[in-house]
């Protein structure tokens, strides 16, 4: 298979891509353009944990990571601990830029998962090793390998002093996107396809201090043609088919919850009837997101912020809250206000054009910024 047909693969019905437009930025141009008019290139955002005490600098690493996995400390007793992330939003997906001391590490326990990660990660390991063991079975990868994580699910392991690179996906980045990776979720993309994954990656990385916002859009679109041309099942996912099959139960329910939001009898048990799956088959899918009521719910206080952000809606804030099964007017700004940082009336003064208002992440720690944009990321 060509470049050419690899960049254009499983995507048809699209438009043909403009890949070099940010793979290879026109720089003699952009030094041409006036100051005035250049578009700012995209913010990094770094932690390391070089300065800080012994007893702090593992601390601090661990609290990083904190919303999406356990650290432990390999060897509290060495003198140094050593971790440096640069991170990128890039929208609708984030890359880090990794390097740490050996560590192991475990998926939270769903006690702690009040306010769940699920996005899948593709890690690209420029040096060292990462291993896995997932319940069903173990993995390690290597230098140039990928390796696919699930944030939902069950899983723990060891990584050497190592330096990678990785992918967050959310799961809505698109229902193709979501097929392919729950079928190679928890495996080592071992094949000519995921070495070109690897190095696609890592161009990516080394281009991005050379790229704006206008070239986000393409640069998504080409990582997810690049993600469904090189991701490819192994026997054993496809023989299982629990993974995909899942996957494709879930889809049908979010789009479910979509249609019906607005609808009073949404629910656990409307859902379930819908799907023709038992109250345990439903419970495991939506078990990552706290519950099926707790989708539901999160799905409708973002539909309610469009509605406060909508110049056109001057309607009550009450009204936009029962409009989405809120009774009770208190329980709707306590629910609203621990998803968004705001109250109901403070977005509707505000305003913020129907998205919600992000957070500077220049102003908060930078051993948080990691968990604001997988948050964010989770929309």
């Amino acid at each position: 298979m060509t470049s050419e047909n690899l960049m254009t693969h499983g995507r048809s019905r699209e438009p043909q891509l403009d890949y070099e437009r940010f793979a290879s930025p026109d720089s003699e141009a952009a030094d041409a353009m006036p100051v005035e008019e250049r578009t700012p290139y995209l913010p990094s955002f770094e932690f390391s944990t070089e300065g800080l005490a012994r007893p702090d600098q593992f601390a601090a690493w661990r609290d990083s990571f904190s919303p999406m996995l356990e650290l432990a400390d390999a060897d509290p007793t060495t003198a140094y601990f050593g971790g440096r992330q640069k991170l990128w939003d890039l929208g609708s997906l984030v890359l880090a830029q990794i390097s740490t001391d050996s560590l192991s590490f475990s998926s939270l326990p769903g006690y702690v998962r009040r306010d769940p990660l699920d996005h899948w990660t593709m890690t690209v390991l420029r040096w060292g090793q990462i291993r896995t063991d997932a319940g069903r079975g173990a993995f390690a990868a290597g230098p140039g390998e990928v390796q696919i994580h699930s944030l939902g699910r069950s899983f723990n392991g060891a990584v050497d002093k190592s330096e990678m690179l990785v992918l967050f996906v959310p799961r809505d980045l698109s229902v193709e996107t979501a097929a392919t990776l729950g079928s190679a979720e928890f495996s080592t993309l071992g094949t000519g396809m995921g070495g070109l994954f690897s190095d696609y990656l890592t161009d990516v990385a080394n281009r991005l201090p050379t790229l704006t916002q206008t070239d986000l859009p393409g640069l998504v679109a080409a990582t997810r043609a690049m993600i469904l041309a090189c991701v490819s099942p192994s026997a054993d996912h496809i023989e299982a088919a629990e993974g995909p099959i899942a996957n494709v139960l879930l889809e049908r329910a979010r789009q479910l919850v979509h249609s019906r939001l607005l609808d009073p009898k949404l629910g656990s048990e409307l859902v379930r009837r819908e799907l023709g799956v038992s109250r345990t088959r439903l419970y495991n899918l939506f078990e990552p997101f706290g519950g099926v009521m707790h989708y539901i719910q999160h799905r409708r206080l973002l539909s309610a912020y469009a509605a406060l952000t909508d110049p056109n809606d001057r309607r009550l804030i009450f009204q936009i809250a029962e409009e989405r099964a809120f009774s009770d007017g208190a329980e709707f700004g306590r629910a609203f206000k621990r998803a968004f940082g705001y109250s109901p009336s403070e977005v509707r003064n505000r305003g913020g054009g129907g998205v919600p208002i992000r957070p500077n992440l220049n102003d908060c720690p930078s051993e948080e910024r990691l968990g604001m944009l997988l948050r964010r990321l989770q929309g």
